[in-house]
């Protein structure tokens, strides 16, 4: 019996082939691998697409592209940023960091996890597939409204399809997260003594689950309407052109906000761990992140203030959509009260989360100006909104995504990144991410156009500095790239420590986003035996 038991033993430890090791993984780890790979190599795909929009917009008049096309570079490029780079990114880190929280030995459902994954490049490789069918890919933007998405052929079946199986995916995985949080936590472990990280995770989860299902219904009817002869949002048949909208953006703005909450998460573990110091008012954050989620599903139609509403409705939504700024601006002063007064040192990845927290701001203040519903009427469909939504997600989620990688990479990969070339990332990064988008505020203002190819001269200083930022972000991220290969191929660079940023950077402690217990005027005295006995962890 021994020797069976030592036989099965051996043998569940033999080397697995490449093949079994990656298409067949239900290891945690191995899986939130993929994750990050496959978003990376999205990252790189959307990036190139919106290079090729700035570089039509460098100066007026019809260079590169054909209209239609300009138009399929827009919706691609959203579709893949959006469910192609930041969610799967944020999955996984979710995979990665997530068991080794809460002292679980991997996912509730590892053989659903490696399905969840593998459904994504499919999905991918369908969505990039249209742009190859005759009438090239859907030309509606990301928002996909009729009767302009249904101008197109067969391709509108496989965008819509794609979009079908990006949105199993997120459902599974959002099962999996709730499921290992809520169940697989180690003894002692409450939910109030989970990192933010976890807890932004499981009210993300919650949230895929609520709107997932709602953008799938809304593009089943589009489906119906273009193959089938229904009517939902055909005027003609006694349908609604603006229900889609409605139904569309019940899911779309809980959609961005399952883009940016992990990233909330990501920023409470490092700024306390540069600063030093706890970070200040751990159940606040917790509560304000639960606020924000429940009040993302009231706001919807502040997309929607120039189609006619009703002035009662305009009211609602404008109200209900500055009431968010409140638990946005607790995480905020939250974070900054954590960084004040502390002792501070700026290593890559708190470079990137005070970056986050500086320029996430601003994309806030901008958002804050949106919802006024008189003044979005000047704003609506302009640069001021693309300015808007891009400081929230590029120098808001993607910076936090870079942050993560920078903060956990010692940990996956057993070494430490060039600190200087992770430094030079970081301020190409932000430079040239503000020549992008901070002029586009402009632009808007003065009322240039989304999705246009063509623009009045009046326009052109401002679209030549934006396209100079974005080839300048675009090549920035080459070194990004550079500094993963060296960690995680090449295996160089100097051996991490098993608390990295403890042993290599001379921290004296590092804290998990809850607090030992204190009261904030004094911080709390971390004995040596505290970090023996693993009461302080990393």
């Amino acid at each position: 019996m021994a020797t069976e038991h030592a036989a099965h033993h051996d043998d569940h430890h033999a080397p697995a082939s490449f093949f079994q090791r990656w298409f067949l993984a239900t290891n945690h780890k191995d899986i939130g691998t993929l994750y990050l790979v496959f978003s990376l190599v999205m990252f790189l795909i959307g990036g190139s697409m919106a290079l090729v929009i700035r570089a039509e917009l460098f100066q007026p008049g019809l260079q590169l592209v054909q209209p239609e096309f300009f138009n399929q570079m827009t919706t691609m490029h959203a579709l893949i940023m959006v469910f192609g780079a930041v969610m799967p990114a944020f999955v996984g880190l979710a995979n990665w960091m997530i068991p080794l929280m809460i002292g679980a030995p991997d996912m509730a459902l590892p053989r659903m996890n490696n399905w969840s994954f593998w459904i994504l490049p499919f999905a991918f490789t369908l969505l990039l597939l249209t742009l190859f069918m005759p009438g090239g890919a859907p030309a509606a933007g990301w928002t996909l409204y009729p009767p302009l998405v249904l101008q197109g052929g067969y391709n509108v079946a496989f965008a819509i399809f794609a979009v079908h199986m990006m949105g199993i995916s997120s459902i599974m995985g959002a099962i999996n997260v709730i499921a290992t949080i809520l169940n697989m936590r180690a003894p002692g472990m409450d939910l109030l003594k989970m990192p933010v990280f976890v807890w932004t995770w499981l009210i993300t989860a919650f949230l895929l689950i609520a709107v997932m299902p709602v953008l799938a219904g809304a593009v089943t009817m589009l489906l119906t309407d273009k193959f089938f002869g229904t009517t939902f949002f055909s005027a003609a048949g006694g349908g609604d052109p603006v229900l889609f909208q409605h139904i569309f953006w019940f899911f779309g703005h809980p959609e961005v906000y399952i883009m940016i909450l992990p990233a909330f998460g990501v920023v409470s573990e490092i700024i306390p761990t540069f600063a030093r110091k706890p970070l200040f008012g751990y159940q606040a954050m917790v509560y304000a992140t639960a606020s924000i989620a429940f009040l993302s599903f009231i706001v919807w139609a502040h997309h929607m203030f120039t189609v006619g509403m009703p002035l009662g409705g305009k009211l609602f939504f404008m109200y209900a959509t500055m009431l968010i700024a409140i638990p946005t601006g607790v995480k905020v002063f939250n974070w900054v009260s954590t960084m004040w007064k502390s002792s501070m040192s700026f290593e890559t990845p708190m470079l990137f989360a005070v970056g986050f927290v500086i320029m996430f701001t601003i994309g806030g203040f901008s958002g804050l100006m949106l919802a006024i519903t008189p003044a979005d009427y000047q704003y609506h469909d302009t640069y001021f909104v693309v300015a808007h939504f891009h400081y929230v997600l590029v120098s808001g989620a993607v910076f936090a995504i870079m942050a993560a990688v920078y903060f956990w990479l010692p940990k996956w990969t057993g070494r430490m990144y060039s600190e200087r070339l992770g430094k030079l990332h970081f301020w190409l990064s932000t430079f040239f991410v503000n020549l992008l988008f901070f002029p586009q505020h402009f632009l808007g203002l003065a009322g240039m156009p989304r999705r246009i190819p063509d623009y009045n001269v009046a326009f052109a200083d401002f679209n030549m500095l934006s396209s100079i930022g974005g080839f300048g972000f675009g090549l920035s991220q080459l070194i990004f790239v550079w500094i993963l290969i060296q960690c995680c191929l090449l295996k160089r660079g100097e051996k991490a420590e098993a608390r990295a940023w403890e042993g290599a950077k001379g921290l004296e402690w590092t804290v998990p986003s809850p607090a030992p217990h204190h009261t904030f005027t004094t911080p709390p005295v971390i004995r040596d035996e505290d970090l023996a006995h693993g009461d302080v962890t990393h």
